[in-house]
């Protein structure tokens, strides 16, 4: 009987991926399609129905789905997501000001509430009238909610209690703190708590859609999301903690990477439309973050690879600094859509609209930009200032230029704010358009690219002359510069690895002098000591030469367009449940964490009961994550130091992780 087959799909920024796995034969199919943010499901149903075609795989062989994504990192990158209010019980306005707090917040509502837990567990008394009071307003103006009580993973019980009422007067989602982790450190918890409400739409959008998709094409097979850390979860856990998905991508491309590649040390660098992640392969796994994943520049709690994600890839922004001499160029951190995929579904407007800039006698502010609705549901435009609704109007489902929508400098202002929403899209030129330009990319339309390039490069420097001879030599400044950075991206990451965070190689002399390779009686070099694997579309192109610039061997595998999926279907289902046994008076001991807290009478039995609980926890998370058959390991750190000759119990920390592969249906 044939083994089934195993479908990985992964949804990024810009392609939605799409390979056919079996165990002991490898990829045996692989497909892209552009990912379509406004309905997700098209660009899904568009890769995995050109790879069942063109393995000739019938739908009903599949016995597993699944998925990675870069939806919820490219969110955090670009400061996306939906609005989200915090409510924090026990807590203060100085604790914003802790763990980036504050910065994370940014404009949406906080609410303070009385309440919280000591170290052990015991209460302060939870007043809720200023949430009573302010839920109508807040039903009405936010999309989902984040509570974080004091000391809530010691007991959960107000965290508990505010989640049932706010669900009772606004049936909008409710992420709690200790449902995210068992770490103390509120201000961290209640930031990734927030950071997990914001994901929530955008990661049911993207299970619904390929739920919906699989169940039209009869696939019944189970769904699996791959998480930050590379462990699978099944899609319904991932609905519930779509925070574990941020660095879902990054994840699953390491561990694609070990796949395809067998090396067990190496430096992993996967360059996306939006994104470079970098990370490093040690002993043949990817490395965890231990104080949590840094995205966007929040450090959360949520457990992942520790990697560097950087806002730069094929589709970034390219700014162009002409006051100088010579004129100078960064890319990113944005997204912008690509002239010349714009062009693939709005050719006439597009390449009208550029060719009449072109002709125009002189430049515009905002030649060679536009704005196009994303084209996500109304209700997530829900709440939005009049201002910002009133331009929201004005654009639509087709491209409008720039120089026609901003007749006010205040409203570029409201445009980034609806950018950052996730409501509109700004279109200009990118690297992916400069290597259309240069015949090294063809699948979107090269001729609004080459258009966009020219009137980008008529623009005069400081000293008067146009800043490229012509959109040939732009696009070479643009890749060559896309390079660059990502020789510094994967290079600060090493660095950061190495612990010398301290060395910028974005503006450090030493390390510029070495990437140039300038001569000179001192003459500076750096070099890796293990190969670089670039993945990605476009790894081939920049990739041997970023590895080049950084003296490192270059390992481009034949998959490497697709790791991503490959890594979403070899992955395991990983599940760690932490309890915490602490002693507030001699001889009682209280076992908090995965339930309510237990008192207990005496040492071991509170540690024997710590260890059933974490076990019998795991096991069941495993579960509800996907797993089947299960294998417990078990790790116990006591601290009890001896205080005037006695022995104290201050904490022990039990943690069980259920580890086994994703169940896989017959077919």
């Amino acid at each position: 009987m044939a083994l089934p087959f195993l479908l990985g799909i992964d949804t990024g920024g810009t392609y939605t991926d799409a390979v056919l796995f079996r165990e002991g034969e490898g990829v045996l199919a692989k497909a892209k399609a552009l990912t379509t943010r406004h309905d997700l499901a098209v660009g899904i149903a568009g890769a995995v129905d050109a790879v069942l075609e063109r393995s000739a795989a019938a739908a009903s062989q599949i016995g597993l789905v699944s998925l990675s994504t870069t939806l919820a990192t490219n969110a955090l990158v670009e400061g996306q997501g939906g609005r989200a209010a915090l409510i924090m019980i026990g807590f203060g306005p100085d604790d914003l000001a802790r763990g980036g707090l504050s910065e994370a917040l940014g404009n949406d509502p906080v609410i303070f509430l009385p309440g919280g837990h000591d170290v052990h567990g015991n209460e302060t008394q939870l007043d809720m009238t200023a949430l009573e009071e302010i839920m109508p307003d807040l039903a009405r103006t936010v999309s989902s909610f984040a509570v974080a009580g004091y000391f809530a993973v010691r007991n959960p019980a107000h965290e508990m209690r505010i989640r049932d009422r706010i669900r009772e007067l606004s049936h909008l989602p409710v992420t709690c703190s200790h449902e995210l982790s068992s770490k103390l450190g509120g201000p961290k918890r209640a930031l990734t708590t927030l950071l997990n409400a914001r994901l929530v739409s955008i990661i049911d959008r993207l299970v619904g859609s390929c739920e919906g998709f699989l169940a039209g094409r009869g696939i019944s097979a189970p769904m699996m999301v791959v998480r930050g850390d590379g462990a699978l979860i099944s899609a319904a856990e991932a609905r519930l903690r779509p925070i574990e998905t941020i660095l879902s991508g990054p994840a699953a491309s390491l561990v694609g990477a070990r796949y395809l590649t067998g090396l067990d040390q190496a430096v992993v660098s996967d360059i996306g439309g939006t994104t470079t992640d970098v990370a490093v392969l040690d002993g043949g796994r990817p490395k965890l973050a231990e104080e949590g994943a840094v995205v966007g520049g929040h450090r959360t709690m949520a457990e992942a690879v520790a990697l560097r994600t950087y806002g730069l890839g094929g589709d970034s922004e390219v700014h162009i600094d002409d006051r100088g001499l010579e004129a100078r160029f960064t890319l990113g951190p944005r997204r912008l859509l690509p002239l010349s995929l714009a062009a693939m579904a709005h050719g006439d407007i597009v390449l009208a609209t550029l060719e009449r800039q072109l002709r125009a006698g002189h430049a515009g502010r905002h030649d060679g930009r536009f704005a196009v609705r994303t084209g996500v549901p109304d209700a997530v435009a829900q709440g939005l200032p009049p201002q910002e609704q009133a331009l929201y109007a004005r654009i639509g489902m087709a491209p409008t230029a720039l120089n026609d929508l901003l007749t006010m400098n205040s409203q570029r202002t409201l445009l980034d704010r609806l950018v950052a929403r996730g409501l509109v899209h700004l279109s200009g030129i990118t690297p992916s358009d400069a290597l259309h330009v240069l015949g090294q990319q063809n699948q979107w339309r090269a001729d609004a690219a080459c258009l966009g390039l020219e009137l980008a490069a008529r623009r005069k420097n400081g000293a008067g002359r146009e800043i490229a001879a012509s959109p040939e030599d732009l696009a070479e400044k643009i890749v060559s510069r896309l390079t660059r950075q990502s020789a510094e991206a994967v290079l600060a990451a090493c660095l950061a690895e190495d612990g010398a965070e301290a060395i910028d190689p974005a503006i450090s002399l030493a390390v510029d002098r070495a990437l140039r390779r300038t001569p000179g009686i001192a003459r500076f070099s750096v070099s890796l000591d293990r190969p670089l694997i670039g993945l990605g579309a476009s790894a081939a192109v920049y990739y041997p030469a970023v590895a080049g610039m950084l003296g490192a061997e270059p390992v481009i595998p034949a998959d490497a367009d697709v790791a991503n999926a490959v890594g979403a279907v070899v992955g395991q289902v990983r599940a760690s449940v932490t309890v915490v046994v602490t002693s507030p008076d001699e001889g009682r001991f209280i076992v908090s964490g995965a339930g309510e807290r237990l008192l207990i009478l005496g040492e071991e039995e509170a540690l024997a009961a710590g260890r059933e609980r974490a076990i019998a926890a795991a096991l069941a998370q495993a579960e509800a994550d996907g797993a089947a058959d299960a294998v417990i390991t078990l790790s116990q750190d006591v601290d009890a130091p001896e205080i005037e000759g006695a022995r104290k119990l201050v904490e022990a920390r039990i943690v069980a992780t259920a580890t086994g592969r994703p169940r896989i249906a017959a077919v």
